[in-house]
């Protein structure tokens, strides 16, 4: 305090600051509490199929009242009967195969030449000054530009489609793992030559433990960026598969059908994130 100045500090009676300390452990308790509460697995789930099941409620009411013609929308029943017709007669079945084979295939070779893609970028300054101008202008490219391109060089076949999948899920695995290479902790980096580290044993031992992170994040993004091709190669150049579904039920007029394959597709996207989802929890656990 300066010499002169009065002395302006607040003295707080005691009852006072208890019933402060008092209020604070308490909204710090209920929060705890809140969190806890919605971190426990039964609650999770109860309110992941919360909003799903509103939502088909509400689409029950309209279509029963009347409120949405049935030609644009039809009934939950009515999708239900499509997915028993084409599961009677086995074509349902082919085309959820079919799907998720191309998905899964695209999606590990895209992933697999991303993540290499990545560490030439993200380790040398010369892959990055080379590759990263013409993978930016690549990524910019629309999903369906590639199509008739695809077309040309391999006809309507599996290798177009697994192609046109890889190149969707190259991309999020390219950007993500590429600039978390870019910012991995110098100090790390050099720790590890004090060590006698070099080449593939510092990237094994110190650099892909630090962007393990990003990997998976890149990888859920991929998987996702996968269904969306698979969708895009389904739709013009193919006769099995849900993207085909939806194609010939909207020539068709098969609304029902248009609604199946779109829930299908959700249902199966959801299900190869969780599962993908497991799989970064172990890597996270063991390289983290």
């Amino acid at each position: 305090m300066s010499a002169g100045l009065p002395d302006e500090r607040v003295v707080v009676p005691a009852e006072t600051r208890d019933a402060v300390d008092a209020a604070t452990n308490a909204r710090r308790g209920s929060d705890g509490a809140g969190r806890a509460l919605w971190d426990r697995p039964l609650v999770r789930v109860a309110g992941g199929f919360a909003l799903p099941v509103a939502l088909l409620a509400v689409w029950q009411l309209v279509t029963t009242t009347g409120a949405v013609p049935a030609y644009q929308l039809p009934t939950p029943g009515s999708v239900l009967t499509a997915a028993g017709e084409l599961a009677a007669s086995g074509q349902l079945w082919t085309h959820i195969a079919i799907s998720v084979q191309r998905v899964l295939i695209g999606f590990a070779i895209g992933s697999a030449v991303g993540l290499a893609a990545a560490a030439i970028v993200g380790l040398s300054r010369a892959g990055d000054v080379l590759l990263s101008p013409l993978l930016s202008a690549l990524r910019a490219v629309p999903s369906l530009a590639w199509v008739p391109l695809l077309i040309l060089w391999m006809k309507i076949g599996e290798e177009s489609k697994i192609t046109l999948i890889a190149i969707g899920a190259f991309f999020p695995v390219f950007t993500t793992v590429a600039a978390a290479l870019r910012h991995v902790d110098p100090q790390l980096v050099e720790a590890g030559r004090s060590f006698s580290l070099r080449g593939w044993s510092l990237f094994r031992t110190v650099q892909l433990p630090a962007v393990v992170p990003s990997v998976a994040s890149g990888l859920r993004l991929a998987l996702a960026q996968s269904w969306l091709f698979l969708v895009a190669a389904e739709l013009i150049a193919s006769s099995m598969g849900l993207g085909f579904l939806l194609n010939d039920s909207q020539q068709t007029g098969r609304v029902d059908r248009i609604l199946l394959a779109i829930v299908l597709l959700a249902v199966l996207g959801t299900v190869t994130n969780a599962v993908l989802g497991l799989v970064e929890r172990r890597l996270l656990q063991k390289w983290t």
